[in-house]
Formats: structure tokens, C-alpha cells, sequence
């Protein structure tokens, strides 16, 4: 049990498989039209379900009043070091929170516990695309900080996106390398009929370009 404040408590735990589709509906909902028209994170979560690099352990859902109000998970992953080695870390996402809960302070309560799970199961670091106005929050900061670069990003390019935490203090000390997002976050351009066919089984929503997003 969690407190947000003196009149609202509410609970993380452990995903269970018969919440999926639930799931799956809260993040379609918390991302639609956020990045691009449309979302495609609630594809990305089913898929990784399956793919090996996939915390079991760390799959989370955030309850108020019996309700799935907020999601988390953790894949495994690696920085590819400078000297040859794979340091294994993880990153994270999608998380999210029900829409009309957000800016509530339940994201930030999901994100600090699910990071104290992460590093108590052994997680010496983390890589992760987002704001550092928010995430800095909870310990974030920019990954060259740390020596470790965005794959495929030109050198002088704007990485302030590209942020990285120690889980176990001193971690990454000596270490600098590479950081590649995981495959299976491109999972809906390797899958588009599938994906297609997926997301042809919730209710239809109109798609909008907005400002801000960073896809068309």
C-alpha cells in the first residue's frame, strides 16, 4: 500500500495475465495522440510479454479503489562499452497513468517504487527515453553524464531526450559505450498487418496531429 496524501491510498503490484487486455486499454488511452496520431505502446507492451528480455518480476499495475489506474515494465538490455564489453543494464516503459489522473503525483509514486523493485532484484542501470523535467525528479539524468551515447545519433545532435540512472551507486564508473533502444520497441514496423489487426479490436478513435508530437 502507497499514500499519495492523507485521503487516497492506493496499491502497486504485480501484473496478472488476466488484467492484459485491461492493461493494454489504460496505455492506448494515456498515449493516444501524445507522441504521433494514434499510439502504438499498448502493441509494444502485448509483444514484449512474449520476447525473452522481458521482466516478469517488474511488470506493474498501480490500483486506486480496486481500479487499474497506472502501468509499468522493464526490459533487459545493454550499453555496448567502448572496450568491447556488454554491460548489461535495463530500460523501462511503456508507464503511464489513466488520463484523467496525470499530474497527480501517482506517476511519480509508480516510477520511484517500480525503480527501488528494479534495483533490489539487481538492476545496476537505467537508459530511458523521456523528459527530465519529470524524470529528473526521481534521479535521472542526461546519459552523457555518464559517457553513454544514442545510437545512430549524429555527434552535436540534441540528446537532452536520452536519460540515464545508477540503481546500484558507482555502476557505470569507467564505463563509456553505446546505447541502442531494444528491438522489440520496433515491434509495430516489423508487424504492421498484425499490428493493424490488433488494434482494429478496440472501439475506434479518431487519430489527430497535434503540436508537440514527434511523429506524423
Amino acid at each position: 500500500m502507497n499514500t499519495i496524501n492523507d485521503t487516497v491510498t492506493i496499491t502497486i503490484r504485480p501484473e496478472r495475465e488476466e488484467e492484459y487486455r485491461t492493461v493494454e486499454n489504460l496505455v492506448r488511452e494515456s498515449f493516444w495522440d501524445v507522441y504521433r496520431p494514434g499510439c502504438l505502446e499498448h502493441y509494444v507492451l502485448k509483444r514484449f510479454r512474449e520476447r525473452p528480455e522481458f521482466v516478469k518480476e517488474l511488470d506493474f499495475v498501480m490500483e486506486k479503489d480496486g481500479k487499474i489506474i497506472g502501468q509499468n515494465m522493464f526490459v533487459k538490455t545493454v550499453i555496448h562499452a567502448d572496450d568491447g564489453r556488454d554491460v548489461p543494464i535495463m530500460t523501462m516503459g511503456p508507464i503511464c497513468i489513466a488520463p484523467e489522473l496525470k499530474r497527480q503525483g501517482y506517476g511519480k509514486k509508480l516510477l520511484d517504487y517500480s525503480l527501488e523493485q528494479a534495483a533490489a532484484l539487481g538492476c545496476g542501470a537505467l537508459c530511458f527515453e523521456g523528459n527530465i523535467l519529470f524524470y529528473g525528479k526521481s534521479g535521472f539524468t542526461y546519459a552523457r553524464n555518464f559517457g553513454i551515447r544514442y545510437h545512430g545519433l549524429p555527434a552535436g545532435a540534441d540528446d537532452s531526450f536520452f536519460l540515464c540512472r545508477e540503481l546500484i551507486p558507482g555502476y557505470l564508473s569507467g564505463i563509456t559505450g553505446e546505447y541502442a533502444t531494444p528491438q522489440g520497441y520496433f515491434v509495430c514496423d516489423e508487424e504492421p498487418d498484425a499490428f493493424a489487426a490488433y488494434e482494429a479490436t478496440f472501439p475506434p478513435k479518431e487519430k489527430i496531429k497535434l503540436p508537440g508530437q514527434l511523429e506524423k
